[in-house]
């Protein structure tokens, strides 16, 4: 593998990530991933995904072993309790530490979703879970529309409303390609053959800070697509086996506070 400078998750057995939720008190998530599986072509979801341990698991451990401070988060779901749980362990080891750093949103996640139903679902899961477990980061949900764009040329989506932020770890799981406004040409990607394709990170991209890390779930026509319009210098790593593709911006630092924020990622964990 590539030495992309992003602390990749240890391989771990299905016990002892079962073991990990069950410390975190989240015995809940792996009784609900045992649930059926939906058919291939059984796309269009009515209730929220299954959990996924793995992919979760993996996740909790990317923004903990890289040491992340702002997340924005494409989509919501089990990933936003699992991103909310990450950065509040990490704000009682670094807050100190991150306050000598130009961040105006230390620990705080951003999830931005175009389907009200799910972000009302996941607002009632996180409140639950963060009053039981003491849980004392910045939450911010944010609804917008998705409509259908042209992005250099190419049919994509983008959300017509994004939030105030400038995150270090971009976690792309969203938007549901169903519920897409308008068509370009006659092209709508709320079809079955058709795949997500937002351009939104792509618009962030002179404000991201060296040391971004942006993570997708799957959706490898879409990593492709921001592979190829990404201007600055982006490390590219693609993992088979977790179906998620990680982009690292190894741009040159822009001064003395990117560089401080640099050598706080660098740092030996507390």
């Amino acid at each position: 593998m590539i030495n992309f400078k992003v602390k990749i998750p240890p391989k771990a057995s299905n016990s002892k990530i079962e073991n990990f939720f069950i410390k975190k008190g989240l015995k809940e998530i792996i009784n609900l991933s045992k649930a059926k599986s939906k058919g291939v072509n059984d796309m269009i979801h009515l209730s929220p995904y299954k959990p996924e341990l793995k992919d979760l698991y993996n996740l909790y451990n990317y923004i903990t072993l890289n040491k992340r401070i702002t997340i924005l988060e494409f989509g919501s779901g089990w990933s936003s309790l699992i991103m909310a749980m990450a950065l509040n362990e990490l704000k009682k080891k670094y807050f100190k530490e991150v306050k000598k750093l130009r961040r105006n949103n230390p620990f705080e996640l951003f999830i931005l979703e175009n389907e009200k139903k799910f972000l009302k679902i996941t607002k009632r899961k996180l409140d639950s879970f963060t009053k039981k477990n003491d849980i004392k980061i910045k939450i911010h949900y944010c609804f917008s529309t998705v409509k259908m764009i042209k992005y250099n040329g190419n049919i994509a989506s983008e959300y017509t409303k994004l939030p105030l932020c400038n995150p270090d770890f971009v976690y792309v799981d969203g938007p549901d390609q169903f519920n897409i406004l308008g068509n370009i040409n006659g092209i709508n990607i709320g079809h079955k053959d058709m795949m997500p394709m937002i351009c939104d990170p792509l618009k962030f991209e002179y404000f991201y800070t060296p040391g971004t890390i942006i993570l997708t779930d799957g959706r490898a026509a879409n990593a492709k697509f921001l592979r190829d319009n990404f201007k600055r210098k982006w490390i590219y790593n693609k993992l088979k086996k977790n179906d998620q593709h990680i982009f690292y911006l190894n741009d040159n630092t822009l001064g003395k506070y990117n560089s401080r924020q640099l050598k706080f990622y660098k740092s030996k964990s507390l």
